[in-house]
């Protein structure tokens, strides 16, 4: 019995094993009949995903600079997707909701971006930190804005994935725990917010994964 709502996304342990962090690697299971096997529908379609984020990833780091690059990304897209995805299916957990799942994406990517930025184009970097045509008066004011706004990028990756993954499951929780107290005529009513909510969430799921992949590929083109 949940004492909370927040309970529903409490890590459970096994003879001190989070097994249901294993759910992360569950996508993994369907990707090698896909790809190993004879060409299927869903490959096809997964090969078109592909490649129709490669063009745009290519686009968004510049086309001088993209060769093997949009590889990272469209790995990070995929791994969001499954995860967010699978989140959905009845007791399969949502490690995508958990700020220790998204925040270790978010800053070893951001941490590397730095450094290599940093290092490699150190002027760049500090001409970043005054935005063109600022007041010379302002300029110490926007150093520092800058440099807030760059610290808590990898910050508001993780929560913008995790706080959307809670907020849709919460509230499908939420509703689904009224329906046993509801008149059938509710509970129909119910049942068609819950699919429909249920699709809403499916969408968030892409929609997620697919806004930090390109955040993500944006950060990058820009240490560059």
């Amino acid at each position: 019995m949940m004492m909370n709502l927040f309970s529903s996304f409490d890590p459970t342990s096994n003879f001190n094993l989070s097994l249901n962090w294993i759910s992360t690697l569950i996508g993994l299971l369907i990707i090698p009949p896909m790809f190993w096997l004879i060409p299927s529908r869903m490959s096809m379609m997964w090969l078109k995903i592909t490649m129709t984020l490669h063009q745009e990833f290519k686009i968004l780091l510049g086309n001088f600079k993209s060769q093997g690059s949009t590889l990272i990304f469209i790995s990070l897209f995929s791994i969001i997707l499954f995860n967010n995805f699978l989140g959905l299916f009845p007791y399969i957990f949502t490690s995508s909701s958990h700020m220790i799942m998204t925040l270790s994406l978010a800053l070893p990517l951001w941490l590397s971006f730095m450094i290599y930025g940093w290092i490699n184009n150190t002027i760049h970097m500090f001409a970043h930190l005054v935005p063109q045509g600022t007041p010379p008066i302002l300029m110490p004011f926007m150093v520092c804005i800058e440099t807030i706004s760059n610290i808590i990028r990898p910050g508001t990756l993780a929560i913008r994935l995790s706080a959307n993954m809670i907020a849709g499951h919460l509230l499908m929780t939420l509703l689904g725990n009224t329906g046993p107290t509801m008149t059938l005529y509710m509970l129909n009513i119910l049942i068609i917010v819950q699919i429909l909510l249920l699709t809403l969430e499916t969408a968030v799921s892409i929609i997620q994964s697919y806004v930090f992949a390109v955040l993500s590929t944006l950060y990058s083109s820009e240490v560059n």
